[in-house]
């Protein structure tokens, strides 16, 4: 993000892509290793003072984007009162184009057609609902407090308001999971018939309740070979309901590609705004606060919410474009690449290069290089041997 104790944009290239945090929850789930803060809905009003008082500190006047992401957290469980104050103060400041992708994340439960009707009415035109799973034994693992019958409700009333941009979020490699159950999951997601899927492996980070109760043998991982088979499962299940798979976690009816995210992938700069969040601006990655009271109280006193300032060095940023870029399906275009960096991207690590090429894990096109079916599988250890 442009840190919140700067004057102006001046001197600086502008961002066309803008990430907003949200931290509010009901309840913080087991896995969940985000800026949430839950049981707090106090706060609300006092986020909105603090984010209005970052937006004019960092813009002295708007600026206008192509995609505006709101996560969380759950953005969707403000009340409507604080939904309209937040929509409003991000049209005057970060104005999203008429052909722009305003994305928001949402949970199925508490989402009523009042708040769908403000979104609509807001600009937001495509809607992420944390699903995670479509069995009540998974959602209940998970912490989770809606129904798979709620889902569907949910996913009905937003096309009745009108919402033609809708994607699902599923969890696999959950605990007591069988490859069965997940191709259930999968199922039952295509038949609601959204525009986009995402499908992430579970992930036990420290410091979550999930990592404790694994550490004290109460949660038991899925084995490496089950979650490779459930990956393998979604990505056939997916591109056989006519999914375009275009990250390693993503699939898109065509069209639908999460733009945003695309941004992320490509190496693009974005502003982010609130708790925790991240930004990358003229070749510096730019992290706020992740404690939502440190945000506050820095704000507050006319401090800026900055945390961290990473600069890239011109190699460091070549071998994040390689992480990044490997992750989307169509790979890195090599010419590209080169234009931006200044080097070949083979240069980075040639010996490593060529014997992932060899092995099978990565592979050339005319324009491209990029990971093989059996390479989405390591993709982290294939991105590994660039750093």
């Amino acid at each position: 993000m442009i840190p919140s104790s700067a004057p102006a944009l001046a001197n600086v290239a502008l961002p066309r892509a803008a990430y907003v945090h949200v931290p509010f929850c009901v309840h913080r789930c087991g896995y969940c290793d985000f800026t949430v803060i839950a049981g707090r809905d106090d706060l609300i009003p006092t986020y909105l003072d603090c984010l209005e008082l970052e937006l004019r500190r960092s813009l002295t006047e708007p600026l206008p984007v192509e995609t505006l992401f709101l996560g969380g957290g759950t953005p969707s469980h403000l009340p409507a009162d604080s939904l309209e104050r937040l929509l409003q103060l991000l049209a005057e400041w970060l104005p999203v184009s008429s052909s722009g992708e305003f994305s928001i994340e949402c949970n199925p439960d508490g989402l009523t057609t009042e708040k769908m009707e403000i979104f609509r009415s807001g600009g937001i035109n495509r809607i992420s609902l944390g699903v995670q799973s479509t069995r009540t034994a998974d959602l209940q693992l998970l912490e989770r407090a809606h129904t798979p019958e709620m889902v569907a409700r949910v996913i009905e009333q937003l096309r009745e308001v009108g919402f033609s941009n809708v994607s699902v979020d599923l969890i696999f490699g959950i605990p007591g999971q069988t490859l069965d159950d997940w191709e259930q999951t999968l199922v039952q997601a295509i038949d609601w018939e959204p525009e986009h899927v995402s499908t992430y492996g579970l992930t036990f980070e420290k410091g979550t309740s999930f990592w404790g109760r694994r550490e004290k043998g109460d949660l038991i991982p899925a084995a490496d070979d089950l979650e490779r088979d459930m990956y393998a499962t979604g990505m056939q299940r997916l591109t056989a309901a006519e999914f375009e798979q275009y990250e390693l976690s993503n699939f898109a009816r065509p069209g639908h590609r999460c733009r945003h995210n695309l941004v992320y992938w490509n190496g693009d700069s974005y502003a982010g705004f609130g708790p925790g969040a991240a930004g990358f601006l003229n070749g510096e990655r730019i992290r706020n606060h992740r404690s939502v009271s440190a945000w506050i109280q820095r704000l507050k006193k006319g401090e800026t919410a900055v945390q961290e300032r990473e600069p890239f060095d011109p190699d460091l940023r070549a071998r994040e474009a390689v992480m990044l870029g490997l992750r989307k399906i169509e790979g890195i275009n090599r010419e590209e690449f080169e234009r931006r960096h200044d080097r070949d991207l083979r240069s980075l690590a040639a010996g490593e290069y060529d014997a992932l090429l060899k092995r099978g894990w990565l592979e050339e096109t005319p324009t491209h290089v990029r990971l093989t079916l059996e390479g989405r599988f390591v993709a982290d250890t294939v991105v590994a041997e660039f750093f």
